[in-house]
């Protein structure tokens, strides 16, 4: 099988809603992905696609020379193959290209997959938001990465 990232299109949604709904208790509706997709200048969103199946998906604002992760996600039946992490790499090396210097996220505290991934490239918590997660009250980590240059050239 061969993997290809490539822009998220408007045809991508109905399967990247199927990703968003299985990987999330608070998955967004299908008007913010399109937002995403048609709307916003800031949005810079990808897909992985598997032998033509979109089996992962990024969505990241690009806002001065930050890059903001959004949302990530692979399929359930697609993970620990490497598939978040090349999304990841993909999307920083893409916002490098553009000048970014920094990237920010939010990650749910109780997901540890998704926190030992983003430490993997460097990501460190610089905060949280208590209780930022409606469905449940979990709190928000917040995390950064100072520098996405040191990142890519490990990389």
């Amino acid at each position: 099988m061969s993997m290809l990232i490539r822009k998220m299109t408007s045809g991508d949604l109905k399967r990247v809603l199927e990703i968003d709904k299985i990987s999330f208790s608070l998955p967004w509706p299908e008007r913010s992905f399109q937002f995403e997709v048609e709307n916003n200048p800031a949005s810079r969103s990808w897909v992985a696609a598997l032998d033509l199946q979109v089996v992962g998906m990024v969505v990241a604002w690009f806002i001065v020379d930050e890059i903001h992760i959004a949302t990530i996600a692979t399929h359930p039946d697609f993970r620990r193959q490497g598939i978040g992490e090349k999304l990841l790499l993909h999307t920083l090396k893409a916002a490098k290209d553009e000048g970014a210097i920094t990237s920010l996220l939010e990650v749910r505290e109780g997901n540890l997959a998704a926190q030992a991934m983003y430490r993997k490239f460097g990501y460190v918590e610089d905060g949280r938001r208590k209780g930022y997660y409606k469905d449940n009250g979990e709190d928000a980590i917040l995390m950064s990465l100072k520098n996405i240059n040191d990142v890519l050239e490990a990389k």
